[in-house]
C-alpha cells in the first residue's frame, strides 16, 4: 500500500463521486422502489463496480469491437435517461422493467445512471492522468458510497418525507432531462460533424 498516492486517490474519488452523483440519484432511487422495483444494495453495487471495471480496463476495445464509438454511446444512454426523466416529471409510466428478479435494478439504476457514458468517459480520462491503482481505491470507495446509499435509503426517505421525495421527484426529473438533452445534442452534434 505504500505505493498509493493518497492526494491522487482523494482527486479521482472526488472526480467520480461528483459524476456519480448519488446523492441526485436518491430520488430516482426512491422512485423506482415506489414502483416495485427491487434495488438489492449489495447486488447493485457489485454489478455497478464489474460496469466500472469493464469501462476502466475494455471500454475502448469493446467499442471498437462493435464499431461504436463514445458519441454513438453517449447519445444511447441520453435516450434511456430522457425516458426516466419523463416519467418522472409527468407521472406517466414508460419504462416497463421485467427483468429477472432482483435483476430489473440494472436498468436504469446501474446503466446508465451510475455507470453510464459520463462514467465512462471520466474513466478513460483519469486512467491518462492518474496511476491504476490510485484509480481502483478511488472507485472502490465510491463503490462503498453507492452500497450505502442504497442500504439507507428508507432513512433518507423519512427524513426528506412524501412532501420532500415529491418536490425532489419533479426536481430532478426537469434535472435529468436537461442532462439527457445536453448529452444528446453535445454527442449528436459532434457525431454529424465528424461523418
Amino acid at each position: 500500500m505504500s505505493g498509493l498516492n493518497w492526494q491522487e486517490i482523494l482527486s479521482a474519488f472526488v472526480v467520480l463521486f461528483a459524476v456519480i452523483d448519488m446523492a441526485g440519484l436518491t430520488p430516482v432511487i426512491i422512485d423506482q422502489r415506489n414502483q416495485g422495483v427491487e434495488i438489492p444494495p449489495g447486488r447493485t453495487a457489485l454489478y455497478s463496480l464489474a460496469v466500472f471495471l469493464i469501462f476502466l480496463f475494455l471500454g475502448n476495445q469493446l467499442l471498437r469491437l462493435f464499431g461504436v464509438d463514445v458519441s454513438s454511446f453517449a447519445v444511447a444512454g441520453s435516450l434511456v435517461i430522457f425516458v426516466v426523466a419523463v416519467e418522472m416529471t409527468f407521472d406517466v409510466s414508460l419504462f416497463k422493467l421485467k427483468g429477472p428478479q432482483g435483476m430489473a435494478a440494472i436498468v436504469p439504476i446501474v446503466f446508465p445512471f451510475i455507470a453510464g457514458a459520463a462514467s465512462f468517459t471520466t474513466l478513460l480520462s483519469l486512467r491518462a492522468e492518474y496511476a491504476l491503482s490510485n484509480i481502483l481505491v478511488a472507485l472502490l470507495l465510491n463503490v462503498v458510497v453507492i452500497y450505502l446509499v442504497i442500504w439507507k435509503i428508507n432513512i433518507l426517505e423519512k427524513v426528506l418525507g412524501a412532501g420532500g421525495v415529491y418536490i425532489l421527484r419533479k426536481f430532478f426529473g426537469i434535472i435529468l432531462l436537461a442532462i439527457a438533452v445536453k448529452l444528446f445534442t453535445s454527442n449528436l452534434s459532434s457525431l454529424l460533424t465528424t461523418n
